[in-house]
């Protein structure tokens, strides 16, 4: 990729779902077209159900659009199949989710670990240090061998984060990573997403209801109308 290309670059994304027999089909998404740099903070906002979830399913590469064209790091993603998006998902992409889907009988360094398992490579290599180190980084050094039951929301989510950057991930994701927290846990998240962002020169990219998350990003695009609009620079 080019110093100058996007890492994420969406060309015409149509999102359209069968809302019941012999209806017209409902489009969510109307050729949706938008570009992302390497390193970015960009927060996507609007109102529920206009689909702010299904943009970033695709981006993610776990939904698939009706039409269009998403590309990471140069890669067209629509030629690639199965194993390869699965490979990609556990190598390029990070995901959070406003439930933690930590896993309850492991350990928090044991969580952390698991997308290491499902690669092949060499990437294992370093990463138990590695995930000591970023729970060390997020405050949770004295928690490496508790179970998710013994932690707080804030906590589990933490390790959620943890778990989404063992990869090195090009790309991180996050739905509505502080809906589930209370105000001082979801400050405190959307803090370390802002610093980590940095630290780690992860593409971030936040679905959020919460403006005090959005306004932290980089950048502000409101989805209506199946269309991106930027908000803020």
């Amino acid at each position: 990729m080019s110093p100058s290309a996007p890492l994420l670059k969406l060309d015409k994304i149509t999102k359209h779902y069968i809302a019941a027999e012999r209806a017209a089909p409902v489009a969510v998404l109307r050729e949706l077209t938008a570009e992302i740099a390497g390193g970015e903070s960009v927060a996507i906002i609007g109102p529920s159900g206009c689909g702010k979830s299904t943009l970033l399913n695709i981006i993610g590469t776990l939904d698939q659009p009706s039409s269009g064209q998403v590309s990471l790091d140069g890669r067209d993603l629509g030629r690639l199949d199965e194993l390869q998006l699965a490979a990609l998902r556990n190598r390029q992409i990070g995901f959070i989710f406003q439930a933690h889907h930590l896993l309850p009988q492991c350990s928090v360094l044991e969580n952390v670990l698991v997308p290491i398992l499902a690669d092949k490579t060499n990437a294992r290599d370093g990463a138990g240090a590695r995930a000591e180190k970023l729970l060390q980084r997020v405050g949770l050094a004295e928690r490496l061998h508790h179970r998710p039951g013994q932690l707080s929301g804030g906590e589990r989510q933490r390790v959620a984060v943890v778990r989404a950057l063992i990869n090195q991930p090009k790309l991180l994701l996050a739905d509505e990573p502080t809906g589930a927290l209370d105000r001082a846990s979801a400050q405190g998240l959307a803090q370390l997403l802002v610093e980590l962002n940095r630290e780690e020169n992860v593409t971030l990219i936040v679905v959020t209801h919460a403006l005090e998350l959005a306004r932290q990003m980089g950048r502000v695009l409101e989805l209506r109308d199946g269309q991106l609009t930027e908000v803020r620079p």
